[in-house]
């Protein structure tokens, strides 16, 4: 069972199911913290539903209202939205809040005509009745992925970020790669079988309304090497791309101030088969460059990039960088696998380690900009 993978349930009588038949759906949450406030005590947000969650990216949509964006890192499961019931206020920041708990949780359905739908999933509604094993909303919740599977939402290859762009009111959906879809799984939105190195999606609201249940979609890129010698990667890119701005496995993702997407990618044990390390990408989004996409920030061989952010006035972007040489050790280090430490002490300083980074913006003297790296340890 699913509990023995990792043998915690020989120790403590929690993660036993035969005990705890109820533990695992304490996990799967999103969980709102105040950073402003240390005493803010941390609240689930069970509306929003229970699912492996990669991330949650926020945008105030017209009316007011606040449209979270959510994927499902797993192997063919699905993207999510939530809508809430209540209205952004500016000048009432103890109601702004409360604003995730009261609202309704869509899956989507990407139709092979360009169009698609978020589905409600809303218990009483369509197929989520007691017929099908639902009772009160909350059992919807906690089984999130059966009630879109009942009403026939699309399952993607692994959907990591799923970030609005505030420049252009479209949204990107980052699925990485799903190794395990057959030939006859095959769809419009996930075109490849045992697709290895992902790809995305953008998805434009009807209307720029994050709230309306119809959108249309595209694929913008379809990760790997457009010049892969062995064929049959089937990649998409703008020409322009050069011979080091493809990428592949995208994970997260941000947006800057110009609509650029920016790409983080986790290729996992999978680098070997693209020969190169693991980064951070500009991708446009916009004009005849739209698909092209160029390498900005390399991290060592078998690490991963994640959380990009960038401070509010460009200044200064922060990334991370998780665990150097652990992801594909075998290539790295022989049939053994053996793998260096996560942090290694030499000489009273550590190094091998994972580490957040500040990448900012100088200036010499004569008022030229230069880039300067700033990288601090955890």
């Amino acid at each position: 069972m699913p509990a023995s993978w990792q043998a915690w349930g020989k120790f403590h009588d929690r993660f036993n199911v035969d005990k705890e038949p109820n533990e695992p759906n304490r996990f799967g949450w999103i969980v709102e913290i105040d950073p402003f406030d240390p005493n803010f005590a941390p609240v689930k947000h069970t509306a929003l539903g229970r699912f492996c969650h990669e991330g949650a990216e926020t945008v105030l949509n017209s009316d007011g209202r606040v449209v979270v964006y959510c994927g499902d890192d797993t192997r063919g499961e699905y993207v999510y939205r939530f809508v809430t019931d209540g209205k952004y206020d500016p000048n009432d920041r103890a109601a702004n809040l409360s604003l995730l708990s009261k609202g309704t949780l869509y899956a989507a359905r990407f139709d092979s005509d360009g169009t698609g739908k978020w589905l409600p999933l809303v218990f009483g509604e369509q197929k989520l009745t007691p017929e099908s094993g639902f009772k009160p909303q909350a059992e919807v919740l906690i089984d999130a992925r059966r009630a879109a599977d009942l009403l026939g939402a699309t399952r993607m290859d692994r959907p990591k970020d799923v970030q609005p762009n505030g420049s252009n009111g479209k949204v990107y959906v980052i699925l990485t790669n799903n190794d395990k879809r057959k030939d006859d799984q095959v769809d419009k939105a996930n075109p490849r079988a045992e697709n290895l190195f992902g790809h995305i999606i953008e998805l434009e609201p009807r209307g720029g309304d994050h709230a309306d249940d119809s959108f249309t979609w595209e694929i913008l890129v379809r990760c790997g090497n457009p010049r892969d010698p062995r064929g049959g990667v089937d990649a998409l890119w703008n020409p322009a791309t050069s011979v080091n701005g493809w990428f592949a496995c995208p994970d997260n993702a941000c947006v800057d101030d110009e609509g650029r997407l920016w790409i983080a990618t986790d290729q996992g044990d999978n680098w070997p088969r693209t020969g190169r390390a693991d980064g951070l990408y500009g991708l446009e989004t916009e004009s005849d460059r739209r698909g092209t996409s160029k390498l900005f920030y390399r991290v060592p061989v078998g690490a991963e990039l994640c959380g990009p952010c960038f401070t509010p006035d460009r200044e200064t972007l922060f990334v991370a960088v998780q665990h150097p040489a652990a992801d594909g050790a075998e290539a790295l280090y022989g049939s053994a696998g053996r793998r260096p430490t996560r942090t290694r002490q030499r000489a009273g300083q550590t190094q091998g380690g994972s580490a957040a980074a500040a990448i900012g913006r100088g200036h010499h003297q004569d008022g030229r900009r230069q880039d300067r790296l700033r990288v601090a340890h955890p």
